[in-house]
């Protein structure tokens, strides 16, 4: 993996000029060690992969694996601001958030990335028929961003499950943790439908 660093966090990335080539894209927002989006994109080596994370030590080990595929670039950002500014309209294919931060404290709820105006950003930064694939271990946090799907024009929710078990998608540090305590895994696939209104 390489770390990608912008000319400018005020524009748009050139996917292009990053990758060298034009390929479907798929982002992982909050990218941690880089485990899942390394294997991901070894599965895969047609597609470009972009993992966003925001702190600088998870950045440093995700770019330091061995073994590192070419199709993937790691920048350090906050996954939120990455999605509204950065991301050009209509560029990602799909979308993961894999066990976001929860802030399980109620006085604390408010920081938790997935809102409407964030759902509105990944619309925008989808194409057509693009996914945003979502897991969190916390039933509340998952109850709320189902709440804030269905109310979202511009989506279906195409799968939802609660399993310790999953085989599609690599498993991630945090969902290996989880499986081994067999503690439940909630889900979330939502599709791109239509503009939002």
């Amino acid at each position: 993996m390489i770390e990608l660093i912008p000319e400018t966090y005020v524009a748009p990335l050139d996917l292009v000029a990053i990758f060298g080539r034009v390929a479907p894209l798929r982002v992982d927002l909050g990218c941690g060690d880089g485990s899942f989006l390394r294997e991901l994109a070894q599965r895969y080596p047609g597609q470009n992969f972009l993992g966003m994370e925001r702190l600088v030590g998870r950045v440093a080990k995700a770019c330091h694996k061995a073994a590192a595929p070419e199709n993937v670039r790691v920048v350090n950002v906050e996954s939120s601001y990455a999605v509204r500014y950065l991301l050009p309209e209509a560029s990602v294919e799909t979308f993961y958030l894999l066990f976001p931060d929860p802030w399980p404290k109620r006085r604390h709820r408010r920081r938790r990335i997935v809102r409407a105006d964030f759902l509105d950003a990944i619309h925008r930064a989808l194409t057509d028929d693009g996914f945003f694939r979502i897991a969190t271990d916390q039933l509340d946090y998952f109850e709320q961003i189902c709440g804030i799907a269905r109310n979202h024009s511009g989506f279906a929710i195409v799968d939802v499950n609660a399993s310790p078990a999953r085989t599609d998608l690599p498993l991630t540090k945090f969902e290996r943790r989880f499986r081994e305590l067999g503690a439940p895994i909630y889900r979330l696939a939502l599709r791109k439908i239509s503009p939002v209104r």
